[in-house]
């Protein structure tokens, strides 16, 4: 017979509801995630942030304003990886062809190389650190071109959770217990942790300033941003703490319209947002690896492991070479897309032996991730970050601005495209990916998670054309991550006998833990079928996917 106690002592821990803050981070069964059906859909990684989009669409809205609504409410609910002083990059199907927006800021005009004299990097927090804000243009631009909702309307569930609260889910409360730590001595962050604490999981936050802001830029059409009273205040506050801000840096921003580069492969066209993100990295990863006939390998084995690792680096070498605002570029896109460039790359890899490859010489002149697919068949890949955490530390006074540390970005090098200078846009980590076939769409995807992302991307594709995975399966699959050394991570899910085999190769592998888990990235996946949608969400987040 079972019994079931009436109470238990308090040392035992058994009460859930109060012990959230104990349990958020123990898996200790595995867990399976089902596929996700529907004619129209939302993917992302907080699902409060999911049911505003779906709102959206039962409003009357199409995927752009399901996308929108999705994305201002992550603003508030995972303020740990985004937050209106964001940047964001979108691919959108309208239905009849791919748009491209970038809607990632400049440095301010002021900036100067010689400031630095003496660092080694720039500087990942302070006012230093940031860049003008993007996303509230982005928010604007697309509303304008695509959507079909009041703009005011894409804004009400945000505002409400800002004003009223909401409970904290556990990766994103894991995460926010480390501002703590880190953003020590940033005055005004303390709004953020309200007792000096940061919310458990499971704790009601609120911020009601936050709120405010939100109503202020649906009221003035974003226009109070960069150019009313919010702009004004963010001027203020860095011309307080010696930052160079100036009100023209605001008023001149424009996000803008791009067309995306692409690469075929296996029958299909992967498109990405072209330079200064790092989309290019990706294509570089898959186009290397085409010549190299990865289909001859075991999933998973060491040969097919040391296979894609290698191709992804020298992607990465061209990448971080070669990635930069177009205007200061001395490298077109697609003379490093070119198939004999690609053909050359790929002789470089030994199968026996890892590598640490230099950037190539290609002939001739010349980071919170969500998605959402319609009825009508329009689909958004949709990209917003704050880069680091929380971002720079510097929170505006009164607002709930938290404010992107996206100038980190640059590097010191005097002459590399990627150089810090005035009005130049950094190095982007943050990219939407869009795949289609023949003309038409298949999928919107991405992986969120700083430089985890390129290689996100081709391990998705691997995983969904190569190895025939569902968009779920393809997301929950163990992956492999090069680091900025070049050593690499594999997470829990690969033998002792891979990793005793890469080593055997000369791979620095790193034993994985738990925490590095937010390292591996968060997907979110829509696949397009005669019937409607696929969707899968990544359990490494704490989102979902929906539909109706």
């Amino acid at each position: 017979m079972l019994v079931l106690y009436e109470s238990e002592p308090e040392s035992k821990n058994l009460n859930v509801m109060n012990n959230l803050s104990s349990i958020e981070k123990q898996f200790p069964f595995p867990s399976r995630r089902a596929l996700v059906m529907g004619r129209n859909m939302v993917a992302t990684s907080q699902p409060l942030a999911v049911q505003a989009g779906i709102r959206a669409l039962q409003s009357g809205g199409n995927a752009v304003d399901a996308a929108l609504a999705t994305a201002i409410t992550l603003t508030v609910v995972e303020p740990t990886m985004n937050g209106i002083g964001s940047d964001a990059f979108c691919l959108l199907w309208d239905g009849e062809s791919l748009h491209g927006l970038n809607a990632s800021g400049r440095s301010f005009k002021a900036m100067k190389l010689h400031d630095f004299k003496g660092q080694s990097s720039m500087p990942e927090r302070g006012w230093d650190s940031v860049t003008v804000p993007g996303a509230v243009s982005a928010w604007v631009a697309l509303s304008d071109r695509f959507g079909k909702l009041p703009f005011e309307r894409l804004f009400e569930d945000a505002i409400r959770y800002a004003d009223q609260g909401f409970q904290v889910t556990p990766f994103t409360a894991s995460l926010w217990a480390e501002a703590k730590t880190v953003f020590r001595g940033f005055e005004d962050f303390l709004v953020f942790l309200p007792n000096g604490s940061a919310p458990i999981a499971g704790e009601l936050f609120r911020f009601p300033d936050q709120a405010q802001t939100l109503e202020e830029i649906a009221n003035s059409h974003g226009q109070s941003f960069y150019r009313g009273e919010l702009a004004e205040r963010m001027v203020c506050a860095s011309q307080r703490a010696g930052g160079k801000m100036v009100m023209s840096d605001l008023e001149e921003h424009e996000c803008e319209w791009i067309e995306p580069i692409h690469l075929d492969y296996h029958g299909y066209t992967l498109h990405e947002i072209p330079p200064n993100g790092q989309g290019l990295g990706a294509l570089l990863m898959l186009g290397i690896l085409e010549h190299l006939r990865i289909d001859q390998y075991e999933p998973d084995s060491v040969d097919a492991l040391h296979c894609q690792i290698e191709c992804m680096k020298l992607a990465f070498a061209d990448t971080f070479r070669y990635v930069s605002d177009p205007t200061s570029s001395d490298m077109d896109a697609y003379r490093l897309l070119d198939r004999e460039y690609l053909v050359n790359r790929a002789k470089l890899v030994d199968m026996n032996l890892s590598k640490n490859p230099n950037p190539g010489v290609p002939p001739g002149s010349g980071t919170v991730y969500l998605t959402s697919a319609d009825a009508s068949g329009m689909m958004v890949s949709y990209i917003q970050s704050n880069y680091a955490g929380f971002g720079s530390g510097i929170v505006i006074p009164g607002t709930g601005i938290s404010l992107q540390n996206r100038g980190a970005g640059f590097n010191l090098q005097d002459g590399h495209p990627n150089c810090l200078a005035g009005g130049k846009r950094p190095f982007h980590t943050i990219i939407p990916a869009f795949l289609s076939r023949a003309g038409k769409p298949v999928m919107s995807f991405g992986v969120m998670g700083a430089h985890m992302q390129a290689q996100g991307h081709a391990q998705m594709l691997i995983r969904v054309l190569d190895q025939g995975f569902s968009p779920q399966a393809a997301i929950d699959a163990p992956r492999w991550q090069v680091c900025k050394d070049n050593s690499v991570l594999l997470e829990s899910g690969y033998s002792d006998q891979v990793r005793a085999g890469l080593r055997a190769r000369g791979h620095v592998v790193h034993d994985f833990n738990f925490k590095q888990i937010f390292d591996m990235g968060g997907a979110q996946m829509i696949m397009k079928t005669e019937s409607g949608y696929v969707g899968g969400s990544d359990p490494r987040k704490d989102g979902m996917v929906s539909a109706y």
